[in-house]
């Protein structure tokens, strides 16, 4: 960020500390509310082999039953999501996964920041490398389809996450095999065809297709939000949908699932899908506000990870809702978080 932003933003921080401060406690209290609230241990069976249950499809996902396992990685067959679980090594506060790798996203705070961590992981759970760490709130991350490159995204402290342009993020690609690594703020972006090189630009939520170059992500200025097409060897971000925030791909590359503000309250969000054909677009079922990154179980369900309870008994499960709009949304996985279809 270059320093003439620098201040813009905090001159944006100035004129907003109200909301700035609301947002900013509302987000860390329900981002870390499964650590520490976390419901009663309910006897998840964790019994189940990691290397038999990874042989197959399976979902990858942070483990939020109480008890010595919380916040470790685990896994379940696709056909058996309510059966047993495997646990792993790995100890996350959020995960995703492919075939070849995992990335962990590990919070590590003091008395006065959190920074994150971010670790690729062997098929093993173990640790193959660690990605320079960065401040803030760990948020989202994925591997691109042939796992050769790896996103994340940070919310930076200060400013406010429920209204878009009020806060700040970082999001990078970053090649796992070497040292390269891209920021989405040095793209250039594109809106109607025209370069937005407003103070305010944000990006977060990548998705990437199956080239692993191109790739989805939420372009955000001006009190708008895009869905935005990328590509990292161009450099280049265009704007192609409004109001759409933390996209996934579906698996056949056709529609995008992602959140919508609507006309709702702020830090409320709807799921929806965007058919990239046609351009129609269908709301789920999911009647919930949803803040999450959503993923594709096959072709025809999204998942996506939900929060219930009143604060201090929370919990969090994984839902899935069909894509087109119809059916009711139900719980796949009981006490899990961060959910990653492993095909």
């Amino acid at each position: 960020m270059t320093s003439s932003t620098g201040r813009v933003r905090l001159l944006a921080f100035v004129a907003f500390t109200a909301v700035t401060l609301t947002g900013s406690v509302a987000y860390v209290a329900d981002a870390y509310a499964d650590r520490a609230g976390a419901v009663r241990d309910t006897g998840t069976d964790t019994g189940a082999d990691a290397a038999t249950v990874a042989a197959g499809p399976h979902v990858v996902f942070r483990n939020t039953a109480a008890g010595p396992d919380e916040g470790h990685v685990a896994l379940v067959p696709v056909d058996a999501p309510g059966g047993a679980r495997a646990i792993t090594p790995a100890v996350c506060d959020r995960v995703y996964a492919t075939r070849v790798r995992a990335v962990c996203l590990a919070a590590h705070a003091t008395a006065v920041s959190r920074t994150y961590r971010v670790r690729l992981l062997r098929p093993d759970w173990t640790v193959d490398r660690e990605l320079d760490g960065f401040s803030g709130l760990s948020s989202r991350t994925r591997l691109a389809r042939d796992s050769a490159r790896v996103t994340t995204t940070a919310f930076v402290y200060g400013d406010s996450y429920n209204s878009p342009g009020r806060f700040s993020t970082r999001t990078t690609i970053s090649d796992v095999a070497g040292d390269g690594r891209v920021e989405l703020e040095d793209f250039e972006f594109r809106v109607d065809g025209r370069v937005n090189r407003r103070a305010d630009r944000n990006f977060w939520g990548v998705t990437f297709t199956t080239d692993g170059d191109t790739f989805y992500a939420t372009g955000a200025s001006d009190g708008r939000t895009w869905l935005v097409r990328g590509s990292v060897s161009a450099r280049t971000l265009t704007a192609l949908h409004q109001d759409v925030e933390c996209p996934s791909l579906s698996p056949d590359g056709t529609r995008v699932a992602y959140k919508r503000h609507g006309d709702l309250p702020d830090g409320q969000w709807r799921l929806a899908v965007l058919d990239l054909r046609t351009g129609r677009e269908t709301v789920l079922a999911e009647t919930r506000s949803v803040d999450d990154q959503a993923e594709w179980l096959d072709d025809e369900r999204v998942l996506y990870g939900l929060r219930t309870g009143a604060i201090g008994e929370q919990r969090s499960d994984v839902w899935v809702a069909d894509a087109d709009g119809g059916g009711s949304p139900e719980v796949l996985i009981e006490n899990a978080w961060s959910p990653a279809v492993v095909r």
